[in-house]
């Protein structure tokens, strides 16, 4: 089986997935695609125009109508029938939604879609919860990044401290991701799990700096090994 030109990081939320994908790929000089904005944006839109987030004739119209973007700029990450979302979708409560939309069959069948159509001519990393066993289970190289639920939550906290949201707890944010983890790891469609020949890297005690070195000098290893240039 010939191997796709994808960099596929799964992990929880929270694991610091997003955060390292960005520097992977701008310390590689490839391109980065972050499938939860995705699913992120259209929950956000479905929200404001009150739709119905369940599978569905409402749905497949909204999914057939929707123009989407991604990677316009650095500035407009994503883009939904021309509203830049990069920085609307990162609220707490989209979190929520994002996950119930995960769920529905026809957007899974969208954004694989999307993805795959986005990452076929490049090398690129991507990053979500089901890249390296569902979307590109060819990706050349696969880790699935995880922490704690402790660590995973104080990180969520800073995050949303430092947007300017102070109204929720340690408590109240550990109480969501833990039930994110159990919503994404026991849906029907594309759960959250590691693939069989993903490497697992625990971030719970690492810094950025870690993190970071330890996946590219595994990267640069296989792509030299199978002859993709980076």
């Amino acid at each position: 089986m010939s191997l796709s030109k994808v960099i596929a990081i799964d992990g929880p939320s929270g694991s610091g997935k997003s955060t390292i994908a960005k520097e992977l790929a701008q310390s590689l000089g490839v391109l980065y695609i972050d499938t939860g904005a995705m699913f992120r944006s259209l929950a956000y839109m479905c929200e404001q125009r009150s739709i119905a987030m369940t599978s569905g004739p409402s749905m497949e119209n909204f999914l057939k109508t929707i123009k989407l973007e991604y990677g316009k700029s650095s500035e407009c990450l994503i883009c939904v029938d021309g509203e830049n979302l990069t920085t609307k979708i990162r609220e707490h409560s989209v979190s929520k939604l994002a996950s119930i939309i995960s769920q529905i069959p026809e957007v899974r069948s969208y954004l694989l879609n999307f993805q795959r159509e986005l990452a076929s001519k490049v090398v690129c990393v991507m990053e979500g919860r089901d890249i390296g066993t569902v979307v590109f289970p060819d990706a050349f190289c696969k880790f699935f990044v995880t922490a704690s639920v402790e660590v995973r939550s104080q990180r969520r906290l800073d995050q949303l401290i430092e947007g300017g949201d102070n109204e929720m707890s340690l408590d109240q944010v550990m109480a969501d991701v833990k039930k994110r983890d159990a919503s994404d790891m026991n849906r029907e469609v594309a759960p959250l799990k590691k693939a069989s020949d993903a490497i697992l890297v625990d971030t719970s005690e690492m810094n950025q700096a870690e993190v970071l070195k330890e996946l590219e000098g595994g990267i640069r290893s296989k792509a030299k090994e199978i002859g993709i240039n980076l």
